[in-house]
């Protein structure tokens, strides 16, 4: 089923998205990618603040290529998201309510999904330069020093995801596995 939805999504928003469900978001997220992850945790650990708003937060794996003149942003397909397993239940327990990537999470990540009402998107690998053209507006916030991997702040407009793990853990990776295999 299409869905469109607007940022900050919240628990109320996770309660209508199904594991299969395609979706459309639109607003404000954050990219960030493993070097960025380490870097916010350790500002955690050291008791500093996190350079976003965590809170309802959606944060999409990805690192831009560089924006050809003219344009926002280069390429922007998803990275690997098992890269930010180790770091995701925690970002998770503070608040973030959305992660956009691709490929499977870990146990642990998929138990901070379900205790905290949250919900794992894909974008289709591949597709960078098509889900660029979603993209309206792009700002480093912080982390510059990290090139494709600074954490960013973009404005999404109807930016096509699918939801794979839903608030109750239910895994498109895994049902749509059982749904083929008869085949």
């Amino acid at each position: 089923m299409d869905k469109y939805i607007n940022t900050p999504i919240t628990a109320e928003k996770t309660e209508e998205l199904k594991s299969g469900d395609y979706v459309y978001i639109t607003g404000t997220i954050y990219v960030a990618r493993d070097a960025a992850h380490k870097r916010m945790i350790e500002a955690l650990e050291r008791g500093e603040n996190l350079p976003i708003d965590i809170k309802d937060s959606t944060i999409y794996y990805m690192g831009p290529s560089p924006a050809r003149e003219g344009q926002v942003i280069g390429s922007a397909g998803p990275t690997t998201s098992s890269r930010m397993d180790k770091y995701a239940p925690i970002l998770l327990d503070l608040g973030e309510k959305a992660m956009i990537g691709k490929g499977k999470r870990s146990p642990e990540v998929i138990d901070a999904i379900i205790r905290n009402k949250a919900v794992y998107f894909a974008a289709i690998g591949g597709a960078g330069a098509l889900l660029s053209k979603c993209i309206k507006k792009s700002e480093i916030i912080c982390y510059e020093d990290l090139g494709a991997e600074a954490v960013r702040k973009i404005e999404v407009e109807n930016f096509p995801v699918i939801v794979v793990i839903d608030k109750n853990g239910n895994n498109l990776y895994e049902t749509a596995i059982l749904k083929y295999s008869n085949y």
